[in-house]
């Protein structure tokens, strides 16, 4: 098949990413009990929504490449499938979810005053819709990456439909009407829950197949040829469909600062020593959420 032919595609079936890290839809809500007390399904995927918006913007501002803000958004959203938003405020995870994944995608380690200060400005300039200020330091941001890269089992090495969708496109032979659509559903699926459940060449081929309907290119022969099951193709396309769905409803500005309101706030009663370690800064500092 095309997408075993591919080098990336081949480690993958080897990786953490997919013998760890592809999650059925029950792991997500059992993961989600605490959280889904305060808050529906739909406005957890709205906190997410939001979340990756700020990685994205943020990132952005720290000039790094979408590789990277697509590991971070994977490193941001494994989190809290075993966490609830009241562990560790999602404000401080967000950038320490770049911190890691710039280091990990070799995109060179991000200066400490630097991060901190667009942290600052991006929160200020960009969401004071929804939040008041960024609180955090780095002691906090290098105590936070070690709860993430603990939780994670420090399974970093992720892999993203990017490189898959321009091959696919390339394979077709039609770059110029299908791979801007596509490359941006791709980057759509990262404020889904897609990126959990599915393989990558699966996503990317949703997005080619997406694509291709929005265009009216009939690439059904194409199709056809893969030695992929396209009822899994399918699925994602229609996770998605219902994503853009409630994605074309919620009006972030006006929704979010009520929904993180209901959302678990971090207490310092819950961040207690790990077992074997000193007072660390943590342990010391108020995770409470500023919103």
């Amino acid at each position: 098949p095309l997408f075993r032919s591919r080098r990336m595609a081949g480690n993958f079936w080897l990786s953490s990413h997919c013998n760890q890290w592809l999650l059925e839809k029950d792991d997500l809500v059992l993961g989600r009990q605490t959280d889904l007390k305060l808050l529906s399904e739909d406005e957890i995927l709205k906190i997410h929504i939001f979340f990756a918006n700020l990685i994205q913007t943020l990132a952005e501002s720290l000039k790094q490449r979408q590789q990277v803000i697509a590991t971070s958004t994977v490193y941001f959203k494994r989190f809290y499938t075993n966490n609830s938003f009241g562990s560790i405020d999602p404000l401080l995870m967000a950038p320490t979810c770049i911190f890691l994944a710039a280091k990990v995608e070799e995109s060179g380690m991000i200066s400490n005053t630097r991060l901190i200060q667009s942290c600052q400005n991006i929160v200020k300039s960009k969401f004071s819709y929804a939040l008041k200020d960024f609180p955090y330091r780095m002691p906090q941001i290098l105590e936070c990456e070690f709860y993430l890269l603990e939780m994670m089992d420090c399974c970093l090495i992720t892999f993203n439909p990017y490189r898959s969708v321009t091959q696919y496109v390339s394979d077709i032979g039609q770059e110029e009407t299908l791979l801007s659509l596509a490359w941006r559903i791709v980057n759509d699926t990262y404020r889904s829950d897609t990126c959990l459940l599915y393989p990558p060449y699966l996503i990317a081929l949703a997005a080619l197949h997406m694509a291709c309907v929005v265009n009216q290119k009939d690439c059904k022969q194409w199709f056809a040829e893969l030695s992929v099951d396209m009822e899994k193709v399918l699925q994602v396309t229609q996770e998605m469909l219902l994503f853009y769905k409630l994605w074309k409803s919620y009006d972030e500005t006006k929704e979010i600062r009520g929904i993180l309101a209901k959302a678990p706030k971090p207490r310092l009663s819950k961040m207690a020593k790990a077992p074997g370690r000193s007072d660390s800064p943590a342990s010391r500092t108020s995770f409470t959420s500023h919103t």
